[in-house]
């Protein structure tokens, strides 16, 4: 075992877990790398979770519990960021896996090379049937050397296979700290935003391309629910208002980094995803409505002027054409309140 007086904070949003989370939990327990702190936040669940999270706070010096009412994981990984003691922090989903010499191998690559932040790649597992892959394919993105933020994430983006996920990686807490970066409270996917900013502020960065985490996708994962409806409508609200906050990070970095033509184009993309939605939407009013708020939310221009390569463009211009055929006339987008939309 390796042993330093780095330590490392390990934060856990609980919630509903107690069917997977011992699994999760004998993971940390094994790790090689043993000078950290796991910091388990309850979110308010109603099954069994809790009683297994004390089992492990009562049994082991370095698991800390902590407890808040239901309020989702961005909430819930800020309040462990508020009581992490490590130099570094890391972030697991209390229903994965993580390999037994994860932070070792990431701790070492930070210390080494005095990084910001480390980074690996990642298995994603079908729960149900087994089905394993890597997450990043070598031939997308290799092992690399110390780069900078954001030359990392350009590169990462540039491969359209790294996905904005915060476990894949160990981040060095006094820039969270000295940057303000937080979760943003109540957004579906919100490690979007965070691993930009924290990107856009990281001096030296590195990446393994040797999988250390054990993603598990299941029926429930978020990004896996079937939606349609006003549900549907909904869950795409939180993608427009991401590519809202993408835009405003680059507006907000512009005279400290270099805006990459990849940071404009994953507003493009993020909107696309959105677009695609709406195609796969069946009911025609609900369609509709997603279509008057695509414009009243800015999302439409976001997509068209972050445009930056002739592939993108091709797409943009379909989607403008599409969205036109099937708008509804009498919808206008000045109806959509504000309020809904959650704009400012």
């Amino acid at each position: 075992m390796m042993n330093s007086s780095i330590r490392l904070s390990v934060i856990i949003p609980l919630y509903n877990a107690a069917k997977d989370f011992n699994a999760c939990m004998e993971s940390l327990i094994g790790q090689t790398w043993t000078a950290l702190e796991i910091i388990i936040v309850n979110d308010g669940s109603t099954d069994n979770s809790v009683e297994i999270a004390q089992y492990y706070a009562e049994n082991y010096p370095h698991v800390k519990l902590i407890h808040q009412s239901n309020a989702g994981a961005s909430v819930a990984r800020n309040r462990g960021l508020a009581v992490a003691t490590g130099d570094y922090v890391a972030f697991v989903d209390a229903d994965d896996l993580v390999y037994p010499n994860m932070y070792e191998t990431l701790m070492k690559m930070a210390l080494d090379d005095d990084l910001d932040v480390a980074q690996c790649n990642a298995d994603w597992c079908v729960r149900e049937t087994g089905s394993t892959w890597q997450s990043i394919p070598t031939d997308r993105l290799r092992s690399t050397g110390v780069l900078t933020g954001p030359d990392w994430l350009r590169m990462a983006l540039a491969s359209r296979r790294w996905t904005h996920v915060v476990w894949m990686g160990v981040y060095r807490r006094e820039v969270i700290l000295k940057n303000k970066i937080m979760f943003v409270p109540g957004l579906h996917h919100q490690d979007i935003v965070w691993t930009t900013e924290f990107m856009f502020n990281a001096v030296r960065a590195r990446y393994t391309e040797e999988s250390l985490y054990k993603y598990f996708l299941h029926d429930q994962s978020v990004s896996r629910l079937k939606r349609q409806g006003d549900k549907n409508l909904n869950y795409q609200r939180h993608y427009m208002k991401i590519t809202r906050l993408l835009e405003k990070l680059n507006c907000d970095y512009a005279n400290r980094i270099t805006i990459y033509p990849e940071f404009h184009q994953q507003i493009t993309y993020e909107a696309l995803r959105v677009c695609h939605c709406v195609r796969k939407e069946k009911d025609i009013s609900t369609r509709q409505r997603m279509i008057a708020e695509i414009y009243a939310s800015g999302m439409y221009k976001r997509m068209v002027m972050n445009v930056r390569s002739v592939k993108l463009a091709w797409q943009a211009m379909l989607w403008t054409y599409r969205l036109w055929k099937w708008r509804d006339k009498t919808l206008s987008p000045h109806r959509i309140t504000r309020k809904v939309l959650n704009l400012r």
